[in-house]
């Protein structure tokens, strides 16, 4: 097994899976509160479906764009965020903080080919 130096790095209130251990992985682009109102929307769809099909369709559209919309939003912030990291600094005086701002954009670009 490999050392993961993220996960060990989590902090001891990083949120918790269903067995009790703190999950993997980096945290969600969408804030929990926001991910649970478009999962309920998306809940209420599917099950409206067999009585009224249209507005269901309807509604998980709806719950589809926002949650495009709030990942859109996130990933304009992370942008922003890892660019004030970089922007002006001097590549010959800084090259660590460039190195790993350029990890962090490999990263989060891999993360979102995943898809």
């Amino acid at each position: 097994m490999m050392y993961d130096q993220t996960r060990a790095q989590q902090p001891a209130d990083q949120p918790r899976g269903v067995s009790g251990r703190r999950t993997s992985g980096p945290e969600p682009l969408v804030p929990s509160d926001e991910r649970e109102q478009i999962a309920t929307r998306l809940g209420h769809a599917v099950n409206k479906f067999a009585d009224t099909p249209r507005e269901a369709l309807e509604e998980a559209e709806g719950a589809f764009d926002e949650a495009t919309a709030q990942l859109v939003s996130a990933l304009a912030e992370v942008r922003r965020v890892m660019r004030e990291g970089w922007e002006d600094r001097d590549p010959e005086e800084e090259s660590t903080e460039l190195r790993l701002a350029l990890r962090q954009y490999r990263e989060l670009t891999q993360r979102l080919l995943r898809f």
